[in-house]
Protein backbone atom coordinates (compact mmCIF):
# COMPACT_ATOMS: atom_id res chain seq x y z
CA UNK A 1 0.00 0.00 0.00
CA UNK A 2 1.55 3.25 -0.81
CA UNK A 3 0.33 6.42 1.42
CA UNK A 4 -0.31 9.40 -0.04
CA UNK A 5 -0.06 12.64 2.53
CA UNK A 6 -1.92 15.95 1.11
CA UNK A 7 -1.29 18.91 2.67
CA UNK A 8 -2.22 22.90 1.79
CA UNK A 9 -6.01 23.35 1.97
CA UNK A 10 -8.05 25.90 3.19
CA UNK A 11 -10.22 28.74 3.14
CA UNK A 12 -9.34 31.70 0.05
CA UNK A 13 -11.01 34.54 -0.82
CA UNK A 14 -11.83 34.65 -4.75
CA UNK A 15 -8.90 35.92 -6.41
CA UNK A 16 -6.48 34.08 -4.11
CA UNK A 17 -3.79 31.89 -4.35
CA UNK A 18 -2.99 27.81 -2.58
CA UNK A 19 -0.79 25.54 -2.95
CA UNK A 20 -1.11 21.98 -2.48
CA UNK A 21 1.68 19.54 -2.01
CA UNK A 22 1.93 15.30 -1.83
CA UNK A 23 4.13 13.68 0.01
CA UNK A 24 4.79 10.20 -0.98
CA UNK A 25 7.39 7.23 -1.20
CA UNK A 26 10.45 7.78 -2.77
CA UNK A 27 10.37 4.57 -5.17
CA UNK A 28 6.83 6.12 -6.61
CA UNK A 29 7.66 9.46 -7.25
CA UNK A 30 10.55 8.73 -9.98
CA UNK A 31 7.96 6.25 -12.26
CA UNK A 32 4.83 7.26 -11.59
CA UNK A 33 2.28 9.41 -12.89
CA UNK A 34 1.37 11.65 -10.36
CA UNK A 35 -1.93 13.78 -10.86
CA UNK A 36 -5.05 16.02 -8.49
CA UNK A 37 -8.67 15.32 -8.90
CA UNK A 38 -11.56 16.89 -6.87
CA UNK A 39 -14.70 16.48 -5.62
CA UNK A 40 -17.62 18.24 -4.40
CA UNK A 41 -20.97 16.30 -2.74
CA UNK A 42 -22.97 14.80 -5.26
CA UNK A 43 -20.74 14.59 -7.95
CA UNK A 44 -18.84 12.35 -9.19
CA UNK A 45 -14.25 13.15 -9.07
CA UNK A 46 -12.74 14.69 -12.13
CA UNK A 47 -9.40 15.22 -12.98
CA UNK A 48 -7.79 18.61 -12.63
CA UNK A 49 -4.28 17.93 -13.92
CA UNK A 50 -1.79 15.53 -13.93
CA UNK A 51 1.77 15.01 -14.66
CA UNK A 52 3.60 12.19 -16.09
CA UNK A 53 7.03 10.22 -14.71
CA UNK A 54 8.80 12.78 -17.19
CA UNK A 55 6.85 15.33 -15.97
CA UNK A 56 4.69 16.72 -18.70
CA UNK A 57 1.51 18.59 -17.40
CA UNK A 58 -1.72 18.14 -18.58
CA UNK A 59 -4.83 20.06 -17.38
CA UNK A 60 -8.64 20.58 -17.66
CA UNK A 61 -10.24 22.81 -19.27
CA UNK A 62 -11.75 24.54 -16.44
CA UNK A 63 -8.44 25.03 -14.63
CA UNK A 64 -5.76 25.36 -17.33
CA UNK A 65 -4.24 28.75 -17.61
CA UNK A 66 -4.71 29.48 -13.70
CA UNK A 67 -3.33 26.03 -12.15
CA UNK A 68 0.35 23.98 -11.84
CA UNK A 69 1.31 20.93 -11.17
CA UNK A 70 5.00 20.00 -10.71
CA UNK A 71 6.54 17.40 -9.06
CA UNK A 72 9.90 17.61 -7.06
CA UNK A 73 11.24 13.98 -7.18
CA UNK A 74 14.54 14.57 -4.89
CA UNK A 75 11.64 15.85 -2.32
CA UNK A 76 8.98 13.13 -3.33
CA UNK A 77 6.44 15.60 -3.50
CA UNK A 78 3.83 17.26 -6.29
CA UNK A 79 2.38 20.58 -5.62
CA UNK A 80 -0.54 22.19 -7.26
CA UNK A 81 0.01 25.89 -7.56
CA UNK A 82 -3.91 27.09 -7.35
CA UNK A 83 -3.97 30.76 -8.78
CA UNK A 84 -7.13 33.31 -9.11
CA UNK A 85 -9.12 31.18 -7.36
CA UNK A 86 -12.95 31.10 -7.91
CA UNK A 87 -16.14 30.06 -5.73
CA UNK A 88 -16.60 26.86 -7.95
CA UNK A 89 -12.85 25.50 -7.51
CA UNK A 90 -14.42 24.85 -4.07
CA UNK A 91 -14.30 21.05 -3.52
CA UNK A 92 -12.15 18.38 -1.87
CA UNK A 93 -9.12 17.88 -3.62
CA UNK A 94 -7.61 14.37 -4.18
CA UNK A 95 -3.93 13.34 -4.68
CA UNK A 96 -3.48 10.28 -7.32
CA UNK A 97 -0.59 8.25 -8.01
CA UNK A 98 -0.68 5.35 -11.01
CA UNK A 99 1.82 3.10 -12.09
CA UNK A 100 3.17 2.60 -15.28
CA UNK A 101 0.72 1.08 -17.67
CA UNK A 102 -2.11 1.35 -15.05
CA UNK A 103 -1.51 -1.46 -12.94
CA UNK A 104 -2.17 0.35 -9.91
CA UNK A 105 -3.73 3.73 -8.63
CA UNK A 106 -3.02 5.13 -4.87
CA UNK A 107 -4.98 7.69 -3.64
CA UNK A 108 -4.65 9.96 -0.97
CA UNK A 109 -7.20 11.25 2.04
CA UNK A 110 -7.83 14.78 0.30
CA UNK A 111 -7.80 17.93 1.38
CA UNK A 112 -10.55 20.57 1.85
CA UNK A 113 -10.14 23.87 -0.49
CA UNK A 114 -12.89 26.53 0.01
CA UNK A 115 -13.29 28.95 -1.64
CA UNK A 116 -15.61 31.99 -0.79
CA UNK A 117 -15.75 35.89 0.39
Amino acid sequence: QVQLVESGGGLVQPGGSLRLSCAGPRNIFSIYAMGWYRQTPGKQRELVARITSGGSPTYSDSVKGRFTISRDTAKNTVYLQMNTLKPEDTAVYYCNAVAPLGTRAFWGQGTQVTVSS
